[in-house]
């Protein structure tokens, strides 16, 4: 057994303080044989998780804790000695990030002693003064014998004296002494990256730290017998160590989640409550004469629903949809949540799982039991409203936002190194566009070689090495754009809560991956451009032509659109509107919405990398022939002609072709689903290719798959995500083909959104025979002005297409305009109440061309109204006159 435990651990999780991972630490602790070790980042537990995921590849126990640097200059570590007193660790950070706003921690003396039960308290001494009596007594007074002193080397003059003085200082307060390391990194050579993130933090270059430099270059982890060689005068403090390392019991798998006891219908559990809206949707669905398929596929889906306990999240993403369906918000399901039937009766999802065969299991699986993931699309404009309703729903206590890990890439740690180490700018800019943002290799000796620079040069090669160890260092914590965490308790018992930089959010400190790790549960409520546009043009639709169809209404086999779709005419639709699907739509032509699923989701970084894309359209076109060496890979591939496009796919291939267990085939999709950085795919390389060997098939076939596979490391695609995506492909498509004056007019008052300005757009609309008519004050302002024009109504473009013009301003125009039509460009300003640089916008864009002003004229009006006066404006008076002396006040311009 060790004499020592290290508990004073950071890692990069104390943002540019720590320098390695815990992933890092935890390898290098169990090198030196460690059997457990404490994590006290400051004012945050955003690294526990991470470092309770290394406990279970290292071996080495973690002490989940925190740091907090009080207000009165004090300085403690914090550890749970049990679960309740981890919730009350996480309600004293919660306190004090709600009283200090994002990224900060601020907390007093006082707001110890309420939390302070089960928790055991490390102060960390400065000198052995009268204020370190002082707060020695106090530690003894709040924490008793669950009260220590941390004893730790600062490398200074006297360095040993401080430390006798300390040490008797603790045993005259009654506290006991405990030595700690204050590590900061896992080895020494991360010292220098340590200096380097030190320097971006002050802003300044390594140079240029002085004092500000960390106050010794001893704070990697040392041995157990190295700590015990250095402070072997102090027997008991290493003793302490253990010791407290042995109180702490916590561990984070003993965090029980509670999802929210959801009871939408009374009198029932949420099980039954979910099985009758299921029934009740597929009966209204097909008017009672439901297909035995959707009853057998409900029932199968139920039973492992009922077995998981899933269904009080159903309900909860039930409940939301029907909300913002109240609302008249337009949403669609997506993700592996298309592979539901349930979630698709009950409106959730748009894709019918029968007619497109997908697999359930991919959703939810009794063998992984992993919690499901149901991603929302609302309309990005609207989905405030949803957010705002879920945290009045549930209540703020119980509901957050998961926080998101900005990590350092290749190019912004290229920048940022340069920079601290004292590189031009222009130069850390040349290298950083050498480089893929996500590339994990970072710069290259080849890319400098492009630039002609000298790659002998000692601070060039070492900004280019330290910033290769940066990529992946955590930069900032901010927020999900939708993924929040419910709970039945309060939520700040397992996690500290934060607020958000936006007004009225909250977050948690964990990100997606750590509730994954954790199995909690999350619901996203995700924002969709073009699902306003739609739900915009399904609206004009209805009240301009009499016409009532929504997303889930559009029937998905009009030949006409597909002909469409084919001739790459998809400006402004959504998902094959780019470039790079326009050049690939007239060789797929899609016939049928399977090929505009494929479509979707081939235009991708993975299968073009994977070298999926020439094979699947040399097969598509006849050009040659789809391989399948094995009877069962022709049921997994033949849908996409022997080609592995989508993760589900790969999972099958995975299976069936190399004997993976359905866990193996999980963790492949996960290394697919991680496109931020490369490589993950490839571990999976011997394991893939030796078990399609070992099975019969060719090793030229088993590699030529491998690398396909190995493609998704880039971006790998699920094929109930694409399949959700090519339905809002073809209803945009349908709209633009039937109704391109609809479609105009949504798309318009739309944007900013996709790749096309709005001159674009407008000019597109004129060539499949749309009138476009430009802004007028004179008449109505609506989107559709006169009678029909042809075939199609005329568009009439709105005050949202003058570039500069607020909301605000816009109203007060409208507003007045509707009492009676503007009379001149004078009018205008009068009556709308706005200022002059707002009149100005509007002649800038050719609005006052039914008052004889075109834009120039227009503007020279608009400049001639400030030599005018309202008429509701005094006649300047002896008493109101502007005086001439300085600083005497002048006579206030009306508000018209």
């Amino acid at each position: 057994m060790t004499d020592y435990v290290e508990l004073q651990v950071l890692t990069h999780f104390s943002l540019l303080r720590g320098a390695s991972s815990p992933d890092e630490l935890f390898a290098a602790a169990a090198l030196l044989g460690y059997p457990s070790i404490g994590v006290s980042d400051i004012g945050t537990v955003a690294g526990v998780v991470r470092a309770w995921e290394a406990q279970k590849a290292t071996g080495v126990r973690s002490i989940a804790g925190t740091r907090v640097n009080l207000s009165c200059g004090r300085q403690l570590l914090l550890y749970p000695t049990n679960r309740p007193a981890w919730s009350r660790l996480t309600r004293l950070l919660t306190l004090g990030k709600k009283r200090a706003g994002k990224g900060g921690c601020l907390l007093h003396w006082h707001d110890l002693e309420p939390w302070s039960e089960g928790m055991i308290a490390i102060l960390l001494p400065h000198e052995a003064d009268e204020e370190n009596l002082a707060a020695l007594a106090d530690l003894k007074t709040l924490y008793g014998r669950r009260g220590y002193m941390a004893l730790f080397q600062r490398r200074r003059p006297d360095d040993a004296v401080r430390i006798d003085a300390l040490a008797r200082q603790a045993g005259g307060a009654g506290v006991r002494a405990v030595v700690t390391g204050d590590v900061l990194y896992h080895a020494p050579e991360a010292r220098l990256l340590q200096d380097v993130v030190t320097a971006v933090r002050e802003k300044c270059t390594v140079e240029e730290l002085g004092y500000r430099r960390e106050v010794n270059a001893d704070r990697a982890l040392k041995s157990p017998d190295e700590m015990v060689r250095r402070f072997k005068a102090y027997p008991d403090a290493l003793r302490a160590s253990v010791d407290i390392a042995r109180l702490c019991t916590f561990d984070l798998g003993e965090l029980a989640y509670q999802y929210p006891h959801e009871r939408l219908i009374d009198g029932l559990t949420a099980q039954e409550a979910l099985q009758k809206l299921a029934e009740d949707a597929v009966d209204v669905m097909f008017n009672g004469a439901v297909p035995a398929a959707y009853t057998e596929q409900i029932a199968h889906e139920m039973r492992l629903i009922g077995e998981l306990g899933y269904a009080p999240y159903f309900l909860t993403v039930y409940a939301i949809v029907r909300e913002a369906r109240r609302r008249g918000i337009l949403c669609q399901g997506r993700g592996s949540a298309a592979n539901s039937c349930v979630c698709f009766v009950l409106g959730v999802t748009s894709i019918d799982p029968i007619k497109h065969e997908l697999l359930f299991e991919r959703f939810v699986s009794g063998e992984r039991r992993e919690p499901p993931d149901i991603d929302v699309d609302f309309e990005h404009e609207r989905r405030e409203e949803i957010i705002q309703w879920i945290y009045e729903t549930y209540g703020r206590n119980h509901s957050a936002l998961t926080a998101v890990v900005t990590r350092y890439r290749a190019r912004g740690a290229v920048r940022d190194v340069g920079k601290a180490l004292g590189l031009p700018e222009d130069l850390t800019s040349s290298l950083a566009g050498q480089v893929w943002g996500w590339s994990a290799e970072g710069v290259g000796e080849k890319q400098v070689n492009e630039l002609n620079l000298d790659i002998g040069d000692r601070r060039l090669r070492l900004t280019l090495e330290l910033a290769r160890k940066l990529i992946g260092v955590p930069r900032h914590m901010s927020q999900h754009p939708g993924g929040f965490v419910l709970t039945h308790d309060r939520l700040d018992d397992l996690v500290p809560i934060e607020p958000a930089a936006m007004e009225d959010r909250q977050i948690i400190e964990w990100d997606k991956d750590d509730i994954d790790a954790l199995k909690f549960m999350k619901v996203d409520v995700l924002g969709l451009g073009m699902l306003g546009c739609m739900n915009r043009a399904f609206n004009m639709l209805e009240a301009d032509k009499g016409l009532r169809v929504g997303l889930a209404d559009l029937q998905d086999d009009d030949p006409d659109v597909y002909a469409m779709i084919s001739k790459a005419d998809t400006l402004g639709t959504f998902q094959i509107e780019s470039r790079a699907q326009m050049s690939m739509l007239p060789r797929m032509k899609p016939r049928r919405f399977y090929d505009l699923v494929i479509q979707v989701a081939i235009v991708r970084p993975g299968p073009i990398q994977g070298d999926m894309v020439h094979p699947y359209l040399r097969r598509r076109e006849g050009l040659e022939k789809p391989e399948y060496p094995r009877p069962e890979l022709r049921a997994v591939l033949e849908k996409t002609l022997g080609v592995p496009l989508f993760q589900e796919q790969a999972m099958k291939v995975a299976i069936v072709g190399a004997g993976f267990t359905p866990a193996e085939a999980d963790q492949l999709r996960r290394a697919m689903a991680t496109f931020k950085f490369t490589g993950g795919v490839s571990h999976f390389s011997e394991k893939l290719i030796g078990g399609m060997v070992e099975r019969g098939y060719p090793r030229e076939f088993a590699e030529r798959t491998f690398r396909q596979l190995e493609g998704f490391g880039s971006y790998g695609f699920p094929e109930s995500h694409a399949a959700s995506f090519a339905k809002i492909s073809y209803a945009s498509s349908w709209m633009k083909h039937h109704h391109p004056d609809v479609f105009c007019a949504a798309l318009m008052n739309a944007q900013p959104m996709g790749f096309y300005a709005p001159a674009q757009i407008v000019r597109d609309a004129r060539e499949h025979g749309v009138v476009v008519r430009p802004l007028r004050q004179r008449e109505p302002l609506g989107l559709h002005a006169g009678a029909i024009w042809g075939r199609y109504l005329a568009v009439r473009l709105g005050l949202r297409q003058i570039r500069g013009l607020s909301n605000a301003d816009g109203a007060k125009i409208v507003g007045a305009r509707e009492l009676t039509a503007f009379e001149s460009v004078e009018d205008v300003w009068r009556r709308s109440g706005v200022q002059r640089a707002a009149i100005e916008k509007l002649a800038d864009g050719d609005a006052f061309h039914s008052f004889g002003a075109d834009r120039q004229q227009g503007l020279w009006k608009v400049r001639g109204l400030a030599k005018r006066r309202c008429r509701c404006s005094p006649r300047p008076t002896a008493r109101t006159r502007p005086s001439a002396r300085k600083g005497s006040s002048r006579m206030s311009r009306c508000a018209h």
